[in-house]
Formats: structure tokens, C-alpha cells, sequence
């Protein structure tokens, strides 16, 4: 299968988060299928948006491969990038309202995630094509930092780096009045957060032609 773009994740190891996750979104993106959601109302519209991303954490945000380079290449970097990275540690996680959207976000310090998320930006770098001019527009079109406008035009993305916040997302943006119930139905819904919550391997995933990210590989640590 050929992919339009790709991106390295986080994605969490099969167990009961991982099921919860996929189960609350509709999509597994570890086997790329479909999957049953509970019998909400209005799930199914909440997030139709986070669905073709699958249950994630985002390391390296999606980019297009570089002319020149290869799946191959890019997956051999990523396995040595992997191979360097040591695991990273935070107490929990916690349903969090992210700009009117709903996410899972680590509890305590986040520094070791996110120099685990500066690692994949900056070593994988050489085989991201660079941002086109609509692409540029769309991220400034949120009113960025200049902070963020520096990212944007080193990295291609705003948010990475000093900028990053690592999140697993759950929802679309929801109305105002709409976050209370949604937030109290995913809670229901997850199981116990893993304590510690632990981030040792990463995950690359690509863009199938219907859109939707699926996992071409994981690739634990071992720093």
C-alpha cells in the first residue's frame, strides 16, 4: 500500500487503554480496521475528526516524504532513532479540555516526553518534504506565537519543540456546553489510567488513500 504521508506516534502497547481508545474513536490504528463505537448519541459526529488519526499520541507530526528518500530509509532511521531513545516516565494520564476539544494528557513533568518528541522532529527532519504555501497559511490562520512562526518555518509545525504538549485526543472540538457530558462519558468510558504512564517505543504510521493513519511499525526503545 502506498501512503501520501507520514507521521511518528505514539500508540499504545494492546492492552486496556489501547482497546478503550480505538473502541471510543472507531479506528485501530495499530491493524488499520475499523472498530465498533459504544452506543452514544453523537459520538460518532464528536469525533469523526481525531477517527482518521486513530488513538495516538503525536511525536512527529504527518509530513510528506522528501524527494530522494525512500520508506526503506525512512524506516531504518527510525528504528535507529529508536534504538538511541530511552523511555520516559510521567504519573498518569488525565482527560484534559484542549481548546474546546477533549484529550488524554500525561500528569507531572513532561520533560522526557517531550525531549522524546525533539529527537523525532530533529533526526527525522532530512526526509521531510518542506510545507507548501497552503499548508503554511492554514497553521497561521490560528493566530500563532512568534514562537510558533519560527517552528512553523524551521520544522514545518507549530506546535513541536518548546511549543509541544503531548496529548492522545479524543474529541473534535465540542460547543461550550457540550464539554461537561463528553468529559464525563469518555471517563466512563476509559479504564484506570497506567500508573506510571510510560512512553518506550514509537510508532510509524502513514496516510492511506482513504485518509485514515494506520501503523506500519513499531519499534521499541532501547537507550
Amino acid at each position: 500500500m502506498s501512503y501520501s504521508r507520514f507521521a511518528i506516534y505514539y500508540v499504545p502497547p494492546d492492552g486496556a487503554l489501547a482497546e478503550a481508545g480505538a473502541a471510543w474513536l472507531g479506528w485501530d490504528v495499530a491493524t488499520g480496521r475499523e472498530i465498533p463505537q459504544p452506543s452514544l448519541p453523537g459520538l460518532r459526529d464528536i469525533t469523526m475528526t481525531p477517527k482518521k488519526y486513530g488513538f495516538h499520541g503525536t511525536l512527529k507530526p504527518p509530513f510528506r516524504l522528501k524527494d530522494g528518500t525512500t520508506v526503506e530509509d525512512l524506516e531504518n532511521a527510525t528504528s535507529n532513532l529508536a534504538a538511541s531513545l530511552a523511555p520516559a516516565a510521567c504519573e498518569g494520564l488525565k482527560v484534559t479540555v484542549l481548546n474546546r476539544f477533549l484529550a488524554l494528557t500525561p500528569c507531572g513533568d513532561l520533560g522526557a516526553v517531550r525531549r522524546i518528541s525533539s529527537s523525532c522532529v530533529r533526526d527525522l527532519d532530512g526526509f521531510r518534504a518542506p510545507a507548501g504555501d497552503t499548508e503554511l497559511a492554514r497553521h497561521r490562520k490560528a493566530g500563532l506565537t512568534p514562537l510558533q512562526e519560527t517552528l512553523l518555518t524551521q520544522w514545518g509545525y507549530p506546535y513541536v519543540m518548546e511549543a509541544f504538549k503531548f496529548h492522545l485526543t479524543l474529541t473534535g472540538r465540542l460547543p461550550e456546553d457540550a464539554i461537561a457530558k463528553w468529559s464525563e462519558r469518555v471517563k466512563s468510558h476509559l479504564p484506570a489510567s497506567p500508573a506510571p504512564f510510560v512512553v518506550d517505543q514509537i510508532a510509524l504510521c502513514g496516510e492511506r488513500a482513504d485518509g485514515r493513519f494506520e501503523m506500519l511499525h513499531r519499534y521499541t526503545f532501547a537507550g
